[in-house]
């Protein structure tokens, strides 16, 4: 039997050779699978890698197409220099007065004493005074986790991969939501995990589909974003989050929470009330207050102060403490004393305060950019949320919209990077809304909004912008 990948390579060959086109449909599975001689299991597998390598795109109910040659993955239009490309793929808040801010905060570190025991190493414990000061970083909505509960990574991903390995072994399943954030579909196969999709509505992750998914087969844990969800933007209500706290005990199982956008939602005072309010609804704790004997919490640093500081928070029941401080000393995930040392003071200080308060502010204003050039459109969204997501007009293929962005300059990454099941691929689009300047994303959504009222057609016809 002929193995997957010599057949994956003979399609990509065909692909490079220019004999199958962009946009061009690869036949059924089961007729492939006869065409070459192989089974239908195989085929199946010959057309995941084909996907895994960027080469093809499969939609719903309408096959699978070769992806067009500048989309995200390799097109030459992306490779511009990066003062002629806007970059709406990255999301990295930044605002004005971030490096004044963050330098005042820096000053007593530079003292030859005090560098010289920022720069020892440290364990995933950190120390007592990093531990205290997430905790009042991670509080929101009057929920504060015990100093003592909390771990650190070198960044915000390399605790939720410590968190994932810990809970849940090679060959196990992860459940989380249908849409999920692309880096954890890498570290779970990495770790030999299968991410298993679970159905969300407009409240966020639906209880239900956790239960149903474990009965089909058991579940080792659950990632769920409930604030500020990556890419739709949706928040969960506290009636939702305390339905699937209750869910999760009665199957006995563990949930990993990536909070990293929560920041954004509240004003994270910590004064025991509720938080302030967005869009109508007061922000609700995080779900780790509704069952915390079985969810790790993680956050970081690199959103709330800038891109290069990175250290991840991990707020960790007792029982699971073990397993997670274990994965991070053998993934070489441990943190930077310096970086938590600079945490300390910028939280002691106000500056995290004074720049999330920053942030909120100039996220609101990028949205309102979004309501006004993108009116008409199929555009979900949230008043502080760094991206939004856009269905397009049912004219356009995502792949074909991707290409066509990156013809004029704008960088978009597809809704397929987005699915937690690999064979489902959306006719949407995310924009990362944070990292271009003001005036730059608004000329950008222009252009975006022109295109998508044009035909696929005239637009893929037309010149490439220089």
């Amino acid at each position: 039997m002929r193995d997957y990948q010599q057949v994956a390579d003979t399609v990509a060959a065909e692909i490079a050779a220019g004999r199958l086109r962009p946009g061009d449909r690869l036949p059924p599975q089961r007729r492939f699978a006869r065409q070459h001689g192989i089974a239908a299991s195989t085929a199946s597998r010959v057309y995941q890698e084909l996907a895994r390598r960027g080469l093809t795109v499969g939609e719903v109910g309408r096959g699978t197409f070769v992806r067009a040659a500048d989309g995200p993955e390799a097109g030459p239009a992306l490779s511009e220099p990066p003062d002629r490309r806007v970059n709406l793929e990255l999301n990295h808040p930044v605002v004005p007065e971030q490096a004044a801010l963050l330098a005042q905060g820096l000053g007593g570190l530079l003292r030859p004493d005090v560098l010289d025991s920022a720069l020892r190493p440290v364990g995933p414990a950190g120390t007592p005074q990093a531990r205290a000061a997430a905790a009042r970083l991670l509080t929101r909505a009057g929920w504060r986790p015990d100093p003592d509960r909390v771990l650190f990574a070198g960044n915000g991903r390399q605790a939720i991969s410590a968190a994932v390995a810990a809970l849940v072994p090679p060959g196990g399943r992860l459940g989380a939501e249908e849409f999920t954030y692309p880096v954890l579909k890498s570290l779970a196969g990495r770790l030999g995990v299968t991410v298993v999709p679970l159905a969300m509505d407009e409240e966020g992750l639906v209880p239900g589909a956790v239960e149903a998914a474990h009965r089909s087969a058991p579940l080792h844990a659950v990632y769920v974003q409930p604030t500020l969800h990556n890419p739709l933007s949706v928040t969960m209500p506290a009636a939702r989050r305390a339905d699937l706290a209750a869910a999760l005990r009665r199957l006995d199982v563990p949930a990993v929470e990536d909070a990293v956008w929560g920041f954004l939602y509240g004003d994270g005072d910590g004064g025991g009330g509720g938080g302030d309010v967005v869009a109508g609804r007061a922000e609700a704790a995080p779900l780790a207050a509704y069952a915390p004997e079985r969810t790790v919490l993680v956050d970081s640093m690199s959103k709330r102060m800038a891109p290069g500081l990175t250290a991840g928070f991990a707020v960790v029941p007792d029982a699971l403490a073990p397993g997670v401080t274990a994965a991070v000393r053998s993934g070489g995930w441990a943190p930077s004393r310096f970086a938590l040392e600079a945490a300390v003071r910028w939280e002691s200080d106000g500056t995290a305060r004074a720049l999330a308060d920053a942030k909120r502010a100039d996220v609101e204003r990028r949205q309102l950019l979004v309501r006004h050039h993108l009116a008409g459109f199929a555009v979900r969204g949230a008043p502080r949320s760094c991206f939004c997501w856009w269905d397009l007009p049912p004219e356009w293929r995502a792949d074909l919209f991707v290409a066509a962005a990156a013809r004029h300059g704008i960088a978009v990454t597809p809704g397929a990077a987005f699915a937690a099941d690999p064979r489902r691929a959306p006719g949407a689009v995310r924009l990362g809304l944070a990292s271009p300047p003001l005036d730059t994303l608004a000329r950008a959504l222009t252009t975006l909004a022109r295109l998508a009222r044009s035909a696929p057609e005239d637009v893929l016809a037309e010149e490439p912008e220089k």
